[in-house]
């Protein structure tokens, strides 16, 4: 992170989910029990879930208050049991980002 994304500024997760396409819609239920536990927890903002054309990705993209939140939230006991068929389906890269340009029509 950088020197901009202090821990009190609001931080963007972009997480890339990798599967095999057969268990696609598994991960994405899986996903949405996540982000219903996430939603009760301090900080979180926003989440929507991007289901990849290609059948082996799903994206989530979250909004956070603080990189502290998004940090304490992953050692949660609750999303630590919600993550563990997560794991068991598939690969991830999780990133935060500073929230940037919105570009709308």
């Amino acid at each position: 992170m950088t020197a901009h994304a202090h821990d009190n500024s609001p931080v963007v997760l972009i997480n890339v989910f990798k599967c095999d396409a057969r268990r696609q819609d598994e991960l994405i239920e899986h996903l949405t029990a996540l982000a219903q536990v996430q939603r009760a927890l301090p900080g979180f903002v926003s989440g929507t879930l991007h289901r990849g054309l290609n059948g082996r990705v799903v994206a989530n993209h979250a909004v956070w208050a603080s990189a502290t939140d998004w940090k304490v939230m992953t050692r949660h006991p609750s999303v630590v049991a919600a993550m563990g068929p997560i794991l068991a389906l598939a690969t991830f890269e999780p990133h935060l980002y500073e929230p940037g340009e919105v570009v709308e029509a």
